[in-house]
């Protein structure tokens, strides 16, 4: 059903006498009425009683843009291109244009265009350089789609050497050189200092930066600050979810509820809820699926709602309407994350689990669930939030398809008779000291090699130059070209041994190895993200394999691979515990996730929901910017507390600091500390 309510006969006509004020304003009218209808035709009238209009090229952008609301990419392209064969200075329109030809997935007819853009600009204004960044750094994103990462790497530094102040930029620039493996990380230039670039760095990608908790709890902190903001309208009253009731309604938030890592972790969470104690609500905000498990999760969840399609305010309504007792944000600081709407505090307990590895450090995340191996006790200063544990923080899924055939060693590029290494986690996990300390396994072990997931051919050609440059012939490290996940699972045995990342260890990918039988080694640091893959080695009952020293990994590595056959017990332990074992008992770890719900609630309702604390925060992300992270390996360091505290004690000596919970607590060593 139209909502136009003009015939087309009386906006042409109506049209003709226009001024392109008029016109632009009219629809403006037009638009925010839904009459999308008219929004063409009093734009396509105008255009064809205004041939000669000076300004012509100005209303044909616009109309471009009202064609693009409505998918008419074509007639759009086609107005853009007259208002550039009219006006070849006018920048939007290259940009605009650009645009089009990547939703029409012609990537570089996109990057033709901005690169056309670029080059007519003409004096440096500051709506010339708004327009250069953002044709940069469309062009980069759109050559990072096409796996051209070392381009689209020089056009983000351009933009950044222009407007040093975008954080996006920086994020942005950090990951792709971590998964490009380029060391070091950051990499300054004449006006982009290190600490602008430590300062600017993204929560996720601090977890694979360094194994310092602290350094990722401030990062954190200053990201939530400065990203997500304070928006207004935060709810601090939620009616429906205060009426009595004898299940708790549960809000899981999620992009990843569909073919997705996430999603696969998660599959069977909802089924096996009991709808006794729980009532399952799934807001979903992420692209538009239409695969099988998708489909799954819409039919397992009690109520299903897709909030993609609305603004913040409007899905936190949603959220405080149905009454949720507990939201469950699985996404924290990860892709399609909807942070502004969790910071309008749309139900009572907000808890964070599994879709972020590390602390929120927000003032509205309450909870964070975990377990006892990736945090302790005495790691729990760490987190602004409260430590909720399970018997095993992370899910798995006991439905996966493997492919029925098996490749062999040969058919995957592998050497028979030798000691295989593997790790399929992302090459943004590979950080140089963990590749040296794999080196360093394979110059003990003649012969075997390394089989690693596959990248972009650049990536691996700095990994093998990398190996060469240390003696070991780039032959030995292997790329796994990816393929269909049952396909990838049916690989996984031709490894003799699974050798974990650090920081950021395996977290699905470890769990994928051991349920398809492969032996996983860990090196467990202090990290939320360095532990993960230590609790899914211990839940499946092979906690020797977790190391808690960079040598003792060395050393244990070293061992199997000169006795291969060592493996044999491990390989029978793991499968003699396959289902038997903590970490593929999901209905063991649903019905204790329940009772945190529980115990969550109950603390609300008592008048204990915690208080997350942000204490000197931003002292403590200004003193790592003292610190050189890539220079020093700060997870083997021994005393970690003392080595931080030397440094907040110069920052102390200089400004005081406040007292806080964490490391500012000793007076003695932080003489006139102010109470707070």
């Amino acid at each position: 059903m139209t909502n136009d309510v003009l015939s087309p006969a009386l906006l042409t006509s109506m049209a003709a006498s226009f001024s392109v004020i008029d016109l632009i304003k009219t629809a403006e009218t037009l638009k925010r009425s839904g009459q999308a209808a008219s929004v063409e035709t009093v734009y396509a009238a105008w255009l064809g009683h205004h041939p000669d209009d000076p300004l012509r090229y100005a209303v044909l952008f616009n109309y471009s843009v009202a064609l693009q609301d409505i998918g008419k990419l074509d007639a759009a392209r086609e107005c853009l291109e007259q208002a550039i064969a009219q006006h070849p200075e006018f920048m939007p329109a290259y940009i605009n244009l650009g645009r089009i030809y990547e939703r029409q997935g012609k990537i570089g007819l996109a990057v033709i265009q901005w690169s056309a853009g670029l080059a007519k600009m003409g004096a440096i204004t500051g709506t010339s350089v708004m327009h250069k960044t953002t044709a940069l750094n469309q062009s980069a994103r759109a050559l990072e789609a096409l796996s051209q990462d070392e381009s689209a790497e020089n056009m983000l530094r351009e933009s950044l050497e222009l407007d040093r102040q975008q954080r996006e930029v920086i994020q942005h620039l950090v990951a792709l050189r971590q998964r490009q493996c380029e060391w070091p990380v950051l990499l300054p230039s004449e006006r982009v200092d290190r600490t602008l670039l430590l300062e600017g760095m993204s929560p996720l990608s601090a977890g694979a930066f360094a194994d310092d908790p602290i350094l990722q709890l401030a990062i954190a902190a200053r990201y939530n600050q400065l990203d997500v903001g304070q928006p207004g309208g935060a709810h601090f009253a939620w009616p429906k979810a205060l009426e009595q009731t004898g299940t708790l309604r549960i809000g899981y938030l999620s992009s990843d509820l569909r073919e997705h890592a996430m999603g696969y972790l998660m599959t069977e969470i909802f089924g096996l809820h009991d709808r006794r104690k729980v009532e399952v609500h799934a807001y979903y905000c992420g692209i538009e699926a239409e695969d099988a498990l998708h489909a799954k999760y819409k039919a397992e969840a009690d109520h299903w709602t897709s909030i993609s399609h609305l603004d913040d305010a409007a899905a936190a309504q949603k959220i405080v309407d149905d009454g949720i007792h507990i939201l469950v944000d699985c996404n924290g600081y990860t892709r399609d994350a909807r942070l502004k709407l969790i910071a309008l505090r749309p139900a009572p307990v907000i808890i964070n689990w599994l879709g972020y590895p590390g602390t929120m450090a927000s003032p509205y995340h309450h909870y964070i669930i975990a377990d006892d191996w990736i945090i302790p006790k005495d790691q729990e200063l760490y987190y602004t939030e409260e430590v909720l544990r399970l018997p095993c923080y992370q899910p798995s899924n006991r439905t996966r398809t493997v492919a029925p055939e098996r490749p062999t060693r040969a058919e995957a590029g592998l050497p028979e008779g030798t000691m295989v290494y593997c790790c399929f986690n992302g090459l943004h996990k590979v950080h140089r000291f963990t590749f040296e300390r794999w080196l360093s396994i394979l110059a003990e072990v003649p012969g075997s090699v390394l089989w690693l997931l596959g990248g972009p051919e650049t990536v691996e050609k700095r990994l093998r130059d990398y190996a060469a440059g240390r003696g070991i012939a780039g032959e030995r490290l292997v790329f796994a070209p990816k393929v269909k996940n049952p396909n990838h699972l049916a690989r996984y045995p031709l490894a003799d041994l699974f050798l974990d990342t650090t920081p950021y260890g395996a977290h699905t990918t470890a769990s994928d190895a051991l349920w398809m039988g492969v032996p996983v080694l860990t090196l467990s640091g202090r990290s939320f993200a360095s532990r993960v893959c230590g609790s899914l080695v211990r839940a499946a009952g092979l906690p020797e394999m977790v190391c808690e020293t960079p040598e003792a990994f060395i050393q244990r590595a070293v061992a199997f691979g000169k006795d291969p056959q060592s493996l044999r017990a491990v390989r029978e332990k793991l499968r003699d515990a396959h289902d038997s074992c903590v970490l593929f008992d999901m209905p063991l770890l649903v019905g204790k996730l329940e009772g945190l719900y529980a115990q969550a609630f109950e603390a609300f309702k008592a008048g204990r929901l915690p208080r997350p604390d942000l204490t000197n925060l931003d002292a403590y992300l200004e003193v790592a910017t003292r610190m050189d992270h890539e220079a020093l390996d700060v997870q083997s360091l021994g005393d970690y507390h003392g080595w931080w505290s030397e440094h907040l004690a110069k920052r102390h000596r200089q400004r005081p600091l406040a007292r806080d919970r964490r490391l500012v607590t000793d007076v003695e060593k932080f003489p006139g500390i102010e109470e707070h």
